[in-house]
C-alpha cells in the first residue's frame, strides 16, 4: 500500500534529496546529463545517472539534488553519492545530506612540554 502511494506520489510530484559537499577543493559540475565530482582524490569522480533520475547541481553553494519519481532509486542514488566521501567526524569534510547532524570529535591533546 505504501509503495503504491509512493508511486502515486512520485508521478504528480517527484521525489527530491539535497546532498551538500563541504571540504575545500570538493566540487561538483556537470558534465550533460552525469556529473563530475572533485572530491580530493588523484582523479575526478564520474557519476553517471541513471534512467529516471536527473541531477540539479548549484555549484556555487556546493549543492547537488538528485531528482526522480523512484522513491526508492532516488534514495539509493543518493546514498551512493554520499558514500563516495562520507562526512569525517574532525573537520566534518564530505558529502552530507541537506541538513544531517555529524557527531565532530575532539583531535589529539597537544603535548605539553
Amino acid at each position: 500500500r505504501a509503495l503504491l502511494n509512493n508511486m502515486v506520489l512520485g508521478v504528480s510530484q517527484g521525489f527530491e534529496k539535497t546532498l551538500q559537499i563541504q571540504g575545500v577543493g570538493y566540487r561538483p559540475e556537470m558534465d550533460g546529463k552525469n556529473m563530475v565530482l572533485s572530491l580530493g582524490f588523484s582523479h575526478l569522480v564520474h557519476v553517471d545517472a541513471p534512467p529516471g533520475i536527473v541531477f540539479d547541481v548549484d555549484t556555487r553553494a556546493r549543492l547537488i539534488k538528485v531528482q526522480g519519481i523512484d522513491k526508492e532509486l532516488v534514495g539509493r542514488v543518493a546514498a551512493d553519492i554520499r558514500k563516495l566521501r562520507p562526512p569525517e567526524p574532525y573537520k566534518g569534510k564530505g558529502i552530507r545530506y541537506l541538513g544531517e547532524y555529524v557527531r565532530r570529535k575532539a583531535g589529539k591533546a597537544g603535548k605539553v612540554t
